[in-house]
Formats: C-alpha cells, structure tokens, sequence
C-alpha cells in the first residue's frame, strides 16, 4: 500500500468515528444525523474510486499525446454475452523524449482498426523494433473536445517505429 493510499484509508476511518461519536453523543435531530450516515456511506464509494487509480487499474481516460507502446491486452467483442469489448494498452509516457518513471495502463474502447493496428505493432515490438504512439484530439469543430475520452472513438491513435539510437561518435 503505498503512502496515498494509507492517507486515504485513515482520513476515512477517523470521518467515520468522528461522525459515529457525533451521532452517538449528541441529541441532534434524526434527519442531521442520518445526513451524517449518507456522508459517510458517499465518501466511502468516493474513497472506493480514488483506490481504483492507485491500484493499477486501467484509466479510462486518453492516453499521453506521445508515448511508448509497451503492450497491449485484446477483448474482443462479444455479441452473446453483450459485451462490447476493449482494447489495454500498457505505455510509458514520453516526457521531453524521455520516458516517464512509471508505465500506466489505459482502456480503449474496441474498434477494429485500432485492434489491427496495435496488433501490428505488438508484432513489431516482439521483433525488438520500439513502438512510438502518438494520440491526436477530435477535429477542433467538435463541441465540448476538451471533455473527450479515450471511449470517443473520435480520438486518433497513430503508432510508428521508433527512431534507430545514434551512438557518439569516437
């Protein structure tokens, strides 16, 4: 458990006894105090959801604009059990052409083209050929782009190899 997620389990359990010993040690009305219980049972469904993002969970959300494509995990849709299915890609961030520290993994939404497209570059990949991926926003026509996911199929994903290292000179 990391030190984020200790702050949040603690801040949590002292709401909880805070406002148990506020419900038991006060003559408050009955509709404060059962506010009181609806606070507590919220913040934990909100705590529930900050742990998901902590956990390694995939993120829902775009991945970086540029990025190294590190592996892909395919769910094909699936009409019998209705299941729409989803592509997770495992990246590492590109930073001023440096990798982040830390990988994250994202869910995309399936679609076809992307499915053939990162396959192509999983195959690339196990070659020893680096993929650089690169995401590019919805048109700027699009209403409302800056609240756009990775779920909106509008957004674009491109992938290349990544550039040869040059080596110094003697």
């Amino acid at each position: 458990m990391n030190d984020h997620s200790l702050l949040l389990t603690l801040l949590y359990a002292s709401l909880a006894f805070l406002l148990l010993l506020l419900c038991l040690a006060t003559r408050w009305p009955l509709w404060i105090k059962a506010g009181m219980v609806l606070l507590v049972t919220a913040s934990y469904f909100i705590a529930q959801a900050a742990f998901l993002g902590m956990l390694g969970w995939p993120a829902p959300n775009t991945p970086p604009e540029k990025f190294v494509l590190l592996a892909v995990v395919v769910e094909e849709p699936d009409k019998e059990r209705k299941q729409q299915g989803a592509l997770y890609i495992w990246v590492n961030a590109l930073r001023d052409n440096k990798p982040a520290p830390e990988p994250r993994a994202y869910k995309l939404a399936y679609a076809r083209d992307l499915h053939a497209l990162l396959g192509e570059a999983m195959k690339k990949n196990r070659q020893g050929v680096s993929q650089i991926g690169s995401t590019e926003p919805p048109a700027l026509g699009a209403s409302n782009a800056w609240l756009r996911n990775a779920a909106d199929p509008k957004v674009k994903i491109r992938i290349s190899d990544a550039p040869s290292p040059q080596l110094p000179e003697k």
